[in-house]
């Protein structure tokens, strides 16, 4: 049977962060990192937008808000300490029609609130910096960037690693966890079989399974993680430099997301989207139906009803957009004229796991379960990719 001091499972970004935080404050642990993929960042963080979030859209005092503002500051340190790839181009955020100024002064002044210092601009200030973008006015947010966030995860785990006491087992999932007064046996299968493990301590960085692993410990969850797609498209090369800044829409007040937008890349390529469409299944990327049975996992509960009524509008919204390209276009073009469905070319879907609670609320903010000895990343909304080195913060905050 393996011994460690500290189980990490899943190797996505926040679990990266989690193995290099604590390799630093204990650098004679012993740390295994378990995940059932063959590379790390396989998931949310590997199919992702790549955008260094500022904290635009975030309540002042929460989670969301307090980790965005460490975390772009973390995340921008760390590309320039290990030569990653990064750019702080800066978001517009456009209003394409007066009916959208309202809500973009109110974003505005959330901007104000959580102290980034945004600029407004008018339609002729937009037209100088955008050519190729419409819109009736706007505001920058010049501290939003771009990077790669598989990039990242890998130098988390290489500068864990150094610590010689830190490992990451691929092709290792965990089947179930015992939890007792001296710590947690993890029965893990892996290509050779099964293993037993005793952790001293275990976190759950699972993503889309965390609430799985929540419920195998036998602890209380009331709430589900369900799956929603985001797809993209990737532009064609005439599309490279459309813009100098990430490009956003003015989100509709009444819609749970911020609506598809067009993202400059790191690899001098551009991408819009995504948007956002419950599916069938935690890992269904290529189409809306798992292959499974994994639908009765999603839909067969009352909180997902409650939650497609609540928001019906928008779900019928989303599904329009992955059903039609022409009208996935449409969007893109309200603020970005020219651009249509020929100009699209494939590129990768991503899920982004989101909690609901059993009254079928979105739960917006992060969310933490715990028990003597474990600790469970219940919630990491977006933007925790941007965010993934302050809630390893938290994270060791808690466990000591």
């Amino acid at each position: 049977m393996t011994e460690c001091d500290y189980a990490i499972i899943g190797s996505g970004i926040v679990g990266a962060a989690v193995a290099y935080r604590l390799s630093q404050r204990q650098p004679q642990a012993k740390i295994r990192i378990f995940d059932k993929e063959p590379h790390c960042a396989a998931h949310q963080t590997g199919r992702n937008s790549g955008v260094i979030h500022a904290g635009v859209y975030y309540t002042p005092g929460s989670y969301k808000a307090r980790f965005c503002r460490a975390g772009l500051a973390a995340t921008v340190n760390l590309c320039q300490q290990h030569n990653i790839a990064y750019e702080q181009c800066g978001k517009l955020i456009v209003a394409t029609s007066a009916d959208e100024l309202a809500a973009m002064h109110a974003l505005y002044e959330r901007c104000v609130q959580n102290e980034l210092n945004p600029v407004m601009l008018s339609r002729e200030q937009i037209a100088q910096r955008e050519p190729a973008i419409s819109a009736v006015g706007g505001f920058l947010v010049k501290q939003t960037g771009i990077t790669d966030y598989a990039d990242i995860t890998r130098c988390l785990l290489s500068l864990a690693s150094t610590a010689k006491n830190c490992r990451v087992l691929y092709q290792h999932q965990l089947q179930a966890l015992e939890e007792t007064s001296s710590g947690v046996y993890l029965s893990i299968k892996t290509p050779d079989g099964h293993r037993r493990v005793h952790a001293a301590k275990v976190i759950n960085c699972a993503g889309i399974y965390s609430d799985e692993i929540i419920r195998r410990q036998g602890l209380e969850c009331d709430f589900r993680m369900l799956p929603f797609k985001g797809e993209y498209y990737k532009l064609v090369a005439k599309y490279n430099h459309v813009s100098r800044h990430l490009i956003y829409p003015v989100p509709d007040p009444a819609m749970p997301f911020l609506g598809v937008h067009l993202t400059r890349m790191i690899g001098g390529y551009t991408t819009v989207g995504p948007n956002a469409v419950l599916t069938t299944g935690r890992e269904a990327y290529g189409s809306l139906l798992s292959r499974d049975a994994e639908w009765l996992t999603v839909f067969g509960h009352a909180d997902v009803w409650k939650l497609l009524w609540r928001y019906r509008k928008s779900a019928v919204h989303e599904l329009r957009s992955s059903l039609s390209k022409v009208h996935y276009a449409r969007l893109v073009s309200r603020y970005c004229p020219g651009i249509t469905a020929q100009d699209f070319l494939p590129y990768r879907a991503g899920i982004r796991a989101q909690a609901v609670d059993r009254q079928g609320n979105l739960i917006h903010d992060f969310k933490f379960v715990e028990s003597a000895h474990t600790l469970h990343v219940g919630n990491a909304p977006s933007p925790a990719a941007t965010s993934a080195l302050p809630i390893a913060d938290e994270i060791l905050s808690r466990l000591f």
